[in-house]
């Protein structure tokens, strides 16, 4: 078999100065996205992965087919009731996307009636490499379907409206349009939200159906402009209220949110603000009417209360110096937010790192916990579209225990399990799922999540795939997924390491992993694979590491610090060249990030970032095998982060280890969007770590 010939980069040296510090930078270039010579190297880059892997193009097919064989390839979602139908969506052998459909209820709570088919990606996605359903909501009065698609990746969607009841599409539409979408209680108003030349999502447009528009929102419209924001570190995104009295436009920067009510009911209402922004201050709103017609809202706040607490007010004055606790800030838990139903409460909170659902009487006060049957697992709200429901439906999974949905009612604590995701093949009894404790170097102890083989040694001959992220107070939850079926039949161990950065522990985890501690995350994820190294689950040369977006950033970074620990890593979509990044507000997202990782024009921000950028840190040393992936119309992460990343790397690693590139020339930043081409990435991905660790 013939070597292939890795591709080699054109060397064009671009200098930088800042605050006095000189940086050469041998791949700028790679940012032209129109050179030809670019889109060459790239192609180049994927000829060169393909031939370096194509030996494994049997394990690939194999385990294609397991992880193809796994799902039930038809199937249906469990139906939810609303406005007189019941709304499901479902799967067809051999077919890449969902069919959203609904049938009539008749006022028998039966799904007797023929099947209304609303949308059909599936022919969306006709002649198209790629589709993605960003926006689905059926007016209140469910004669009519807005909906919103990107077929391409970018994170564009172009808004259309159907009449359900004659099939037909109205005239409206609008194009760049992002997430966020909601209906008028006249059934005749649409609110949308759209992007600025950053993607960032910064004004909120009202539309009318008929009224005349040239397709494009945020260029030239007819339609109301509601709200524009101008600060560039904020975001704008829009959800109604469970009671159906508001339309929320919420703005967000990293530290800091506002929230803005629009009365439902109104289609000429303007927007309201409940608290004027102060800096590093939270709060989200949710509305509560209970069955005498009184009004409050509870306001979910980080005021006075690291862990956030939540607080009440009226709609009439509804402004902080209003508030009034409803539930204390507790150390100990986390409140994420509350979701309200006309008799009950349902409160969101995180406590020791796992997620915990108390339902609380709204007039009593009496509340109480869900019990869930494991130690180690994930719980969150499914879907609650009615307000006088008594019934909260959830979902459920763990590391061991594939997808469940249960209605559970709140008055008399009943559980029932409507639907659990068939996983041919698998029984969870096999399988082991535990939590251990790593200590990190300042003597933080960081939760790992783990599951294997329960009939496997830990001798440390065990091959593990140890995952990670870590930063936006994001948290990475341990739940199941049927495609790592593949990797633990062969004896893999899968682990989560939950380091600072994230929100598995609280605020404060998440505060101790950003700004001038972001090393945080790096030594966490470290001692991590130390503990499961020393604990005798694997050794260096079975170890391999996984993180896509900050995660790969968190990639970048540990192969800088310890490459002597991993065999293999795979880094998706890294954020790798975070110094000519962040030092360049006209990229996307960049000036929100600086709430995350700090503004370089700050000299000590500076300092700190450049000493941790994967990319300014590649070193003349060994590496482990690397594989790293890219979108070409990737708007959060840019393809040449972690092309250039690769470039360099080229010509600095003093091994022999498999360094590849592999850029999706048709996608963004998820990858692709088919569920069948979604499974032959992952089998790609396994074929590479499978063939370095065995």
């Amino acid at each position: 078999m013939t070597t292939p010939t890795p591709p080699v980069a054109a060397v064009k040296p671009v200098e930088f100065t800042n605050h006095g510090d000189v940086r050469i930078d041998n791949y700028y270039w790679l940012r032209e996205r129109e050179n030809p010579e670019l889109l060459a190297y790239l192609e180049a880059e994927n000829a060169y992965t393909a031939a370096s892997l194509a030996h494994t193009e049997t394990l690939q097919k194999e385990l294609f087919a397991e992880m193809k064989g796994r799902i039930k390839e038809t199937d249906e979602s469990v139906p939810v009731e609303k406005g007189g139908y019941f709304y499901y969506r479902r799967t067809e052998e051999g077919k890449q996307y969902a069919i959203y459909c609904r049938r009539v209820t008749s006022g028998r709570g039966s799904l007797d009636a023929a099947e209304e088919v609303l949308l059909d990606v599936n022919m969306e996605a006709e002649g198209k490499k790629y589709m993605r359903l960003g926006n689905f909501s059926v007016s209140p009065d469910q004669r009519l379907l807005a909906y919103a698609l990107d077929d391409n990746g970018s994170e564009n969607y172009t808004l259309r409206v159907k009449n359900l009841e004659t099939g037909e599409l109205l005239p409206d539409e609008v194009a760049k349009t992002y997430y966020g979408l909601e209906w008028g209680n006249d059934n005749q108003t649409l609110y949308y939200t759209v992007l600025d030349a950053a993607m960032r999502p910064y004004k909120l447009f009202r539309h009318r159906l008929g009224d005349p528009s040239t397709g494009s929102g945020h260029q030239a419209s007819a339609d109301e402009l509601l709200f524009h924001e101008p600060d560039e570190s904020y975001f704008l995104s829009l959800y109604k209220t469970k009671s159906a009295r508001f339309v929320i436009a919420h703005l967000h920067s990293a530290v800091t949110q506002e929230v803005h009510l629009i009365d439902a009911d109104d289609p000429a209402a303007q927007p309201k603000v409940v608290q004027p922004r102060i800096h590093a201050m939270e709060y989200s709103v949710e509305h509560h009417r209970d069955a005498a017609g009184i009004e409050k809202l509870y306001i979910t706040t980080n005021w006075e209360a690291e862990n956030f607490r939540v607080m009440t007010a009226t709609v009439d004055a509804p402004g902080r110096a209003n508030w009034q606790e409803f539930i204390p800030h507790r150390p100990a838990v986390k409140v994420d937010r509350v979701e309200a139903f006309r008799d009950f409460l349902v409160i969101h909170e995180r406590e020791a790192g796992l997620r915990q659902i108390r339902v609380q009487d709204a007039q009593s006060g009496a509340f109480h916990r869900i019990e869930q049957p494991e130690p180690v697992y994930t719980v969150g709200s499914g879907e609650n579209p009615n307000y006088a429901s008594r019934v909260l439906r959830y979902g459920y999974t763990s590391l061991v225990s594939p997808s469940t949905v249960f209605d559970y009612a709140m008055d008399s604590r009943q559980r029932e399990m409507k639907k659990q995701d068939e996983v041919k093949g698998y029984n969870p009894d096999d399988y082991r799922a535990e939590r251990v404790w790593a200590t990190a170097s300042d003597g933080t102890q960081v939760p790992v999540s783990l599951v294997y083989p329960k009939n496997i040694a830990l001798d440390g001959s065990n091959p593990t795939l140890l995952y990670g992220y870590g930063s936006y107070g994001a948290s990475i939850d341990p739940s199941f997924s049927s495609s790592r079926v593949s990797l633990l039949q062969r004896g893999y161990i899968f682990a989560i390491a939950h380091v600072r950065g994230g929100g598995e522990m609280g605020r404060a985890w998440k505060e101790d992993g950003k700004f001038l501690k972001k090393k945080n995350t790096f030594t966490d994820f470290i001692a991590a694979a130390e503990h499961l190294i020393a604990a005798g689950f694997t050794r260096p040369d079975k170890l391999a590491a996984m993180g896509g977006s900050a995660g790969g950033l968190l990639m970048g970074a540990v192969v800088n610090l310890r490459p002597d620990l991993f065999a293999a890593v795979a880094a998706h979509v890294p954020f790798v060249d975070v110094i000519n990044t962040m030092l360049d507000p006209t990229i996307p997202l960049t000036v929100i990030e600086w709430e995350e990782w700090g503004n370089p024009a700050d000299p000590e921000f500076y300092a700190y970032m450049k000493s941790y950028s994967p990319y300014d840190n590649v070193e003349a040393k060994d590496y482990p095998a690397i594989l790293a992936t890219a979108g070409l119309n990737d708007p959060r992460v840019q393809y040449w982060e972690p092309a250039k990343w690769v470039a360099l790397l080229r010509t600095r690693k003093t091994d022999d280890n498999p360094l590849l590139l592999k850029t999706n020339m048709g996608a963004g930043h998820g990858g692709a969007s088919g569920r069948y081409d979604y499974l032959e990435e992952t089998a790609f991905e396994y074929a590479f770590l499978i063939d370095q660790m065995g």
